[in-house]
């Protein structure tokens, strides 16, 4: 397997006030071509702030990350948005779906975004159908549910066929049946496009869902070993 996801040595410091607070303290993360990643860890731990820099959301403070061989750490601001628009998906707690487009029309915009020129509505619908969302194509946001709203975020994430995802506590904002659910649909993705997925999660039994299981504390990483499910 290729190494899709670099990260070598990362810092990240936060000057607040007169006072340099460490989020990130030399983190190095290598993830492969296909593998569902779990990143843990109590709150303050560093992971969300190592979610936004693998996404180059943040720049560290010093460090490499390169993204599906483009170093992520050395581009320009323009390259840096560039290579999330080309190679990087999103799936926050928040779903930030526009609310006067339908689902369909959610991922049209994000395909427009990416820069597909074509109408690929084969690859839409085959994402919205594996999702469950198939007979929802012209709803929009106000008229889904949350687990269905975040399943559009899901599939929006995921149609422009990204070198990896990026997930921020996708199902903080769901019950437990929602999150239960949504958290199938990150697996099949995974299973069935070999879709890479890096999430951030509290929650263990939705670690216990990937294939490896990253745990963070002040800053480090302390252990990175497989989900015990695998």
């Amino acid at each position: 397997m290729r190494t899709i996801l670099q990260a070598e040595n990362l810092v990240k410091v936060y000057r607040v006030g007169k006072v340099d607070v460490p989020a990130l303290r030399g983190v190095s993360l290598h993830v492969q071509e296909g593998e569902f990643v779990a990143i843990m860890g109590p709150s303050g731990c560093g992971k969300s702030t190592m979610l936004h820099l693998l996404g180059g959301l943040l720049t560290p403070t010093s460090g490499r990350i390169m993204v599906d061989g483009e170093d992520l750490t050395a581009a320009t601001d323009a390259k840096r948005t560039d290579i999330r628009r080309r190679k990087i998906g999103f799936v926050f707690q928040r779903f930030n779906l526009f609310p006067t487009l339908t689902a369909e029309g959610n991922l049209r915009l994000a395909e427009r975004i990416h820069g597909n020129g074509g109408d690929d509505s084969g690859r839409r619908r085959e994402v919205l159908r594996l999702l469950g969302l198939e007979d929802k194509l012209h709803h929009k946001p106000l008229e889904l549910s949350g687990g269905e709203q975040q399943r559009v975020a899901l599939a929006r994430a995921v149609v422009t066929r990204p070198a990896i995802v990026l997930a921020d506590e996708p199902t903080g904002n769901l019950d437990s049946e929602n999150s239960a659910l949504v958290l199938n649909m990150f697996q099949e993705l995974n299973y069935r496009f070999n879709q890479t997925i890096v999430m951030i999660t509290h929650n263990p039994e939705a670690a216990a869902m990937c294939r490896r299981i990253v745990q963070m504390r002040d800053g480090h990483i302390v252990d990175a070993a497989p989900s015990v499910q695998m």
